[in-house]
């Protein structure tokens, strides 16, 4: 009787890729079980295979992955900070001076968080701003993107709290003057600003508590919200297929296998910006200025770079609308974006249409100018409050110039909607592209154009202040 012979059953891609990935004799080598698993944990955060389409940097630019390049950095550079670090004033600032000093790579390592910190924020808003110009926002991708604004929040909590602890005058005063917008919430503000503070002010409780908060519970948020992040990518298909802005329908492309197609594109892409970013941090060290001094004021006393539109704000409407009420609407809308613009047909084209693309240029140019010249009028012509001396704060200096600003807005979207016959995604990304445009303007103006007195002023020119 002759032995039968059991029927091989079918390769699953997994072991397919498994056999790419370690050859035939080599399970039992070390190198082997290495390969075998870093591949498993490629294949767990990226599909097996990805469309074509998706390859190319021109659609995604690499921003997700660069992000948690960043991430990894932070992580690694922040714990080797960790060991050199005590959080209580003053010692938190004697510390830093001992690591720039005495600790070997300790001002490149510090240097390295630093602007990985910084860049991070800048990289993290780019990656939300091009998933809403190509429209991958909406179903079933909704989730990732509530996600990602979350995570966008923590950054910049975690970049806040980070900010305090070399415990200089430029972290002191930044960090003050970026608590007090905390105070202007209604019924809870003052309560709210002592629980963040620890205390009536920024002091060595304050420290403590923004220490915490940086090393523990906000990174390890990010982390698990980032582990999510990738998960939801795979299981919602991976990226978008990219568009052009005459296809109405998703264009069947070959697909191709992660490894190693896309992996090797992120490896390169990785050791690149690694590289750049090394090379960064050894020629331009972290700012750091005299010992914190609450008895000397900074003049100017401005928040972090990423707060000053928001800083811009409150010196042109009432503490109330520009700290409160502006920023509580424009995180909803935000949020619950993927509810209302659930267009399908777009999704992968980059800003919608040809009127799209002609709209967000417009956009673009009408916030270039209107926003300055909003600033100016305001800063040299416009005065609510004489103009309107019996009538309540809140009215002259808040609603009235709030419903003036938003007047032109709502007009722009109705000549879009009659004039150009926009449908709803492209007035959303007109409306969109404009706002964040003139929040970025703002910017710009407080940190290269407020001067002493937080007055206007030529950055090149020596600004003079009337006492």
């Amino acid at each position: 009787m002759s032995e039968q012979i059991p029927e091989e059953k079918p390769k699953t891609m997994l072991g397919r890729m498994r056999e790419r990935l370690v050859p035939e004799g080599l399970p039992s080598d070390d190198r082997g079980r290495m390969r075998l698993v870093v591949g498993n944990l490629i294949l767990h955060l990226h599909p097996t295979k990805v469309n074509e389409r998706t390859l190319k940097w021109t659609y995604s630019w690499g921003l997700g992955g660069l992000s948690a390049v960043l991430m990894m950095i932070l992580g690694l550079t922040g714990a080797i900070l960790l060991n050199n670090y005590t959080p209580a004033a003053p010692q938190a600032y004697r510390d830093i001076l001992e690591l720039r000093s005495n600790v070997w790579f300790g001002e490149l390592v510090r240097n390295l968080h630093h602007w990985s910190a910084n860049l991070l924020v800048v990289i993290a808003v780019l990656h939300l701003i091009r998933v809403f110009v190509t429209g991958a926002y909406r179903p079933p991708r909704e989730t990732n993107w509530l996600i990602g604004v979350a995570m966008l929040l923590l950054i910049l909590a975690s970049n806040f709290t980070g900010y305090l602890l070399p415990w200089d005058q430029l972290a002191y005063w930044a960090i003050t003057v970026g608590t007090s917008i905390i105070s202007y919430v209604p019924f809870i503000g003052e309560g709210l600003t002592r629980l963040v503070l620890g205390g009536p002010e920024v002091g060595a409780k304050t420290l403590l508590n923004f220490y915490s908060l940086h090393i523990s519970f906000i990174p390890l948020i990010i982390f698990g919200l980032m582990s999510f992040h990738f998960w939801r990518v795979r299981k919602d298909g991976g990226l978008t297929v990219p568009k052009g802005v005459d296809e109405t329908e998703e264009v069947k492309t070959e697909r191709v296998t992660t490894i190693p197609h896309l992996v090797r594109k992120e490896f390169i892409f990785a050791i690149g910006w690694v590289a750049a970013i090394l090379v960064f941090s050894m020629f331009i060290p972290a700012p750091l200025e005299g010992i914190a001094d609450p008895n000397i004021s900074p003049n100017p006393a401005k928040a972090p770079w990423y707060f000053l539109g928001l800083q811009e704000l409150l010196l042109h409407f009432h503490p109330l609308v520009a700290g409160i009420f502006l920023p509580t609407i424009a995180m909803l809308g935000i949020f619950l974006l993927p509810f209302f613009d659930i267009n399908q047909t777009s999704v992968g084209v980059y800003f919608r249409s040809r009127r799209g693309r002609s709209l967000t240029l417009l956009a673009l140019g009408l916030a270039i100018i209107l926003t300055p010249a909003w600033v100016l009028l305001d800063e040299f012509l416009l005065d609510w409050s004489a103009w309107l001396p019996t009538w309540s704060n809140l009215l002259s200096n808040g609603l009235i110039p709030l419903a003036v600003v938003a007047l032109p807005i709502i007009l722009m979207d109705d000549w879009a909607k009659k004039h150009l016959r926009a449908d709803i995604e492209e007035r959303v990304l007109f409306i969109a592209v404009f706002l964040f445009t003139a929040f970025a303007i703002l910017t710009v103006i407080g940190i290269f154009f407020r001067g002493p007195g937080m007055i206007l002023y030529w950055p090149w020119a020596i600004p003079t202040v009337t006492h």
